[in-house]
């Protein structure tokens, strides 16, 4: 199935099960905004805990913060959102369709990377194990010609970034790669423009005294005026972190790819804190943690990669992703970026205030060198879903569509069934219900036959159904189905709790890290 086909039938399944619905649906929308169902919150706030825990709980040096949305206007000016935060746009004439040309050429630079791959894929089928991929990429006459075509794009795209960006080499790149609209197929492109994305707005009681102010476009922002009231108050010694998860908003014109690219979504950022000239070691250790996070929800290490950045923001002096394979390529989940003192020293400059920290043990005062992990909310939800959707094939002859969600992050950890809607079996069911949702988050079904019921669990991630049938009412025991693997165990109710829980547990995905 191509992968194009199969990223349609994951949108589809979030809507149908419950996990994202398209906002204001009855009036027909709003575009590239999304509200979570009653599975997708749960899922969402999951992501949100293990994230958060395995910032503050596993660190003595990182705390939390909640900053406000609305923010002084002065601070965008600083932070240089009101002068730089822009995207490079163009429109085709033909199908008056908007796009990013730093995506269109991106796009480009992949399909490069594509042709290779395909012809060292089909090389890799007709000669099996004989099949040497490096040799084949050294010797092959067609992936040299590709990689070179790569090669020189990618170096154009790079300096033409660098310079500015450069709006009329981004355009003529576009014309020389003979880059088409995908709605109208043609080349009939605009001159590139840049665009800001700030979402801005008014507070005040009168027009007269309205002051304008913007939705925030980072989280980054308030942790950075608040770090000094943080370090005073929480005696904090340099390095320290202060971690934030909270919505942004971005005026994205070309918001695509379901919940990848929106207007309005949530981050999870931590800025750590450090002495100058030690922030590309804290760099090094804070990109190998983050790696650990992602891999340790067991969807493998085939499906990430670090994408290291060449040109470089204006703020920085190092900076990475950590890529994941969605259905679409390989995209960025979350960035480690070393932030230099920019951000600090900008805010002590317009505000005319020091915000310098006291190092007692050097006994010197210095703005300290920030290191920031950002991850998208959404993009993490997109990727969780996207590597746990699963289509099976079973003995029977019949199929079942399954998300081997890790078992910390399901919306649903248990749930319970009685057999038949009589003889006291959903009495005995809600029972143990009403004795485990202290415990972990438990569901009771009993509508449709156990087989459905055990379908529809499998389709929204619950890892262990318990059915309860007649022979419960003397033995006291249950029948534990575990979702992957579809085995069952008779296991005793008093049991339940102490199999489960564990296995369900935020701490059990924090101990792989």
């Amino acid at each position: 199935m191509a992968q194009e086909d199969v990223f349609k039938k994951i949108v589809s399944h979030c809507k149908e099960y419950g996990f994202v619905f398209p906002s204001s649906e009855i009036y027909d929308g709003l575009g590239a905004v999304y509200d979570y169902g009653q599975n997708g919150v749960e899922l969402k706030n999951n992501i949100k805990q293990y994230w958060w825990q395995s910032m503050v709980l596993l660190h003595d040096n990182i705390v939390g913060l909640d900053s406000a949305i609305f923010m002084h206007p002065t601070i965008w000016k600083a932070s240089g959102h009101v002068d730089a935060f822009n995207d490079p746009l163009i429109d085709n004439r033909d199908s008056k369709k908007r796009y990013r040309a730093d995506v269109l050429i991106e796009e480009q630079i992949a399909k490069y990377e594509e042709k290779m791959a395909k012809e060292v894929a089909k090389a890799a089928k007709k000669y099996g194990e004989a099949f040497n991929e490096e040799e084949f990429r050294r010797t092959n006459g067609r992936v040299l010609e590709y990689q070179a075509k790569r090669d020189a794009l990618h170096q154009r795209y790079s300096d033409a970034m660098n310079a500015g960006p450069d709006l009329n080499e981004l355009r003529q790149i576009i014309l020389d790669e003979e880059i088409v609209c995908p709605i109208s197929g043609t080349k009939n492109w605009t001159e590139v423009r840049q665009f800001n994305l700030m979402f801005s707005t008014e507070m005040g009681s009168t027009a007269d005294g309205a002051m304008k102010v913007y939705l925030r476009p980072e989280t980054a922002q308030g942790i950075f005026v608040n770090y000094l009231n943080v370090q005073k108050t929480g005696r904090m010694k340099v390095p320290f972190g202060i971690a934030q998860i909270g919505k942004a908003f971005r005026n994205e014109i070309v918001a695509r790819q379901f919940i990848f690219r929106m207007r309005e979504f949530e981050q999870m950022e931590m800025q750590f804190f450090v002495k100058p000239g030690t922030e590309l070691e804290w760099f090094k250790q804070w990109k190998e943690t983050r790696l650990k996070w992602h891999k340790a929800l067991g969807f493998g290490d085939d499906h990430y990669r670090y994408h290291d950045h060449e040109k470089l923001a204006h703020y920085a002096n190092a900076a990475t992703d950590i890529e994941f394979l969605m259905p679409f390529g390989f995209k960025e989940v979350e960035g480690i970026h070393s932030r230099t003192n920019f951000d600090l020293s900008q805010h002590e400059k317009y505000s005319g205030k020091s915000i310098k920290y006291f190092d007692p043990e050097s006994n010197e005062s210095y703005t300290p060198y920030v290191i920031e992990t950002s991850i998208g909310v959404d993009r993490m939800f997109l990727s969780v879903m996207c590597a746990s959707y699963q289509e099976e094939t079973l003995a029977n002859g019949e199929s079942r569509v399954v998300l081997k969600l890790p078992a910390a992050l399901a919306p649903v950890k248990l749930a319970v069934m009685p057999l038949v809607k009589k003889d006291g079996l959903p009495e005995k069911a809600r029972e143990i219900v009403d004795s485990l949702k202290f415990h972990f988050n438990c569901r009771y079904d009993e509508k449709d036959s156990i087989g459905k019921r055990y379908r529809r669990q499998d389709a929204i991630g619950t890892p262990y159904c318990v059915t309860v049938d007649h022979d419960t009412l003397t033995d006291g025991c249950v029948t534990l189905r575990d979702r992957d693997t579809m085995t069952q165990e008779r296991v005793a109710i008093s049991e339940l709790c102490s199999l489960i829980e564990d296995r369900v547990s935020i701490p059990s995905l924090l101990k792989k890290i």
